[in-house]
């Protein structure tokens, strides 16, 4: 079956055929670093690592792009608000939404440019732009000039008669309101570049345009983001790339929101639920399987029952593992997915029925270690182990058993536990079986489920 992606452009699910045979090329818009990530901000960098996981599966040599814009209204907000340099907000933000995306088991980037180290780029791209006659400086500002550009709003679906571009503060000088600006005059206290034009700094449109240039060329497979960035964002790289003479983006592929209350999670709504706090809360496997379960396409809404529910599906399928190689012995990974498990991913990366396929396959290892049929266990621990691979959640990775899960409290409340149990096996071995039965059952009142395994007691939080 062939991959098939939503392309918010045509608005259909079309064939995905990369444009250079066995490579996809994919840039993802990532993080405006004024502040520390919510668990919104990381699902989007989350949702293109399973289809980057998906794609590498398949075969493919991947390429992915994801940008740093550390340098933008907010960040200088930021700064003057703190009294703190603005650079100093971006690193440190910049630092706290790659802890994010590596507690949550997401790949790096193959390369991750900063706006700010890409100044010449956008330099360049500007002059091209004004010498073909789709932008114009003006009182030290440089503008983009929409009606220059007939298929302007084709993403969005707008009317231009009816747009309301936004703008910020000394945006002045424009032939047209609806003009939206690639690069911003100085100002007294901010940062700013030397340009042919006058100093300043780069408009938040413009940056992107010029790092995807740079590092995948004039025509890439897939361009990324959240559907707020839709329009102005995505629509305004469209204008600039294609005006500049760009092919720029095959498909444009978006995620939705979390959202809390019905609305998008977000630092200025007061509704944001911090990733640096999730994981001390949650182990970041569970907030991982959270996450990325529902359709990318889907909005999450945020609640701690949901998050419940997902820890207890999650504890299904992880106690199954456990059992399993408890039982059988280490198992690798099957080298192929199940057939229905790769027709739901090729299905414009159909998680939820992805899953469903898991959790039956999980049903039936446990049905087989019941029956004591280890070659049916080991053969579904194979697919399991293969599935969850793909999804980043398998817990047997050397990643989450390697000790980088962050969840060093369960070792700690396990060293605990295993004490008490060391007490319970030696009243059995004295044949004391109340002292032991009551022991045991004191650990089911606190929350701990006992099962006695060939290899001895193995304790789980009771479900």
């Amino acid at each position: 079956m062939t991959l098939r992606l939503y392309d918010t452009n045509t608005r259909q699910v079309r064939d995905f055929v990369p444009l250079v045979p066995g490579c996809v090329s994919i840039y993802l818009c990532g993080a405006t670093v004024q502040a520390p990530p919510h668990i919104g901000h990381i699902r989007s960098g989350l949702n293109f690592d399973v289809m980057r996981r998906w794609l590498g599966y398949r075969g493919y040599d991947v390429t992915f792009v994801r940008n740093v814009t550390d340098i933008d209204d907010k960040v200088i907000a930021k700064s003057r608000e703190f009294g703190i340099p603005w650079w100093q907000i971006a690193y440190a933000n910049e630092r706290a939404f790659n802890d994010g995306y590596a507690a949550l088991g997401c790949l790096p980037p193959t390369v991750e440019p900063r706006a700010t180290g890409h100044v010449p780029e956008m330099i360049e791209m500007m002059r091209g732009l004004i010498e073909r006659g789709h932008a114009y400086a003006s009182e030290g500002n440089v503008y983009f000039d929409v009606k220059s550009y007939p298929d302007y709003l084709e993403l969005s679906n707008q009317q231009l008669e009816n747009l309301l571009q936004p703008e910020s503060e000394g945006e002045t000088g424009k032939r047209d309101a609806r003009d939206f600006a690639m690069w911003k005059r100085a100002k007294e206290g901010e940062p700013s570049w030397e340009t042919p034009w006058g100093r300043g700094r780069p408009g938040w449109h413009l940056e992107c345009s010029a790092m995807a240039h740079k590092y995948l060329g004039r025509a890439f497979d897939i361009h990324g983001g959240g559907i707020d960035l839709i329009f102005p964002h995505h629509e305004n790289e469209i204008a600039q790339s294609k005006a500049y003479g760009d092919d720029f983006a095959a498909f444009w592929v978006h995620n939705a929101w979390v959202t809390m209350s019905g609305e998008k999670m977000s630092k200025s709504l007061g509704n944001s639920v911090l990733v640096s706090d999730m994981v001390q809360r949650w182990r970041p496997i569970v907030l991982r399987y959270y996450l990325a379960s529902p359709h990318y396409r889907s909005m999450i809404e945020y609640s701690e029952e949901s998050l419940r529910e997902a820890e207890t599906a999650f504890a299904r399928i992880e106690g199954f593992v456990e059992r399993a190689v408890e039982r059988c012995g280490a198992v690798d990974p099957a080298p192929e997915v199940p057939l229905a498990f790769a027709e739901a991913m090729d299905d414009d990366l159909g998680v939820p029925q992805a899953l469903a396929v898991l959790h039956t396959a999980v049903r039936q290892g446990n049905s087989a270690l019941t029956a004591d049929d280890k070659d049916s266990a080991v053969a579904r621990l194979a697919e399991v182990r293969a599935m969850l691979g793909v999804l980043g959640l398998d817990p047997l990775d050397d990643f989450w058993a390697g000790g980088s899960r962050g969840d060093d409290l369960h070792g700690v409340v396990d060293s605990l536990v295993r004490l008490v149990l060391d007490q319970r096996q030696a009243a059995r071995d004295r044949k004391d079986y109340a002292t032991a039965d009551a022991i045991r059952d004191q650990l089911g009142l606190a929350g701990l489920a006992i099962e006695d395994t060939p290899s001895g007691p193995r304790w789980t939080v009771n479900q």
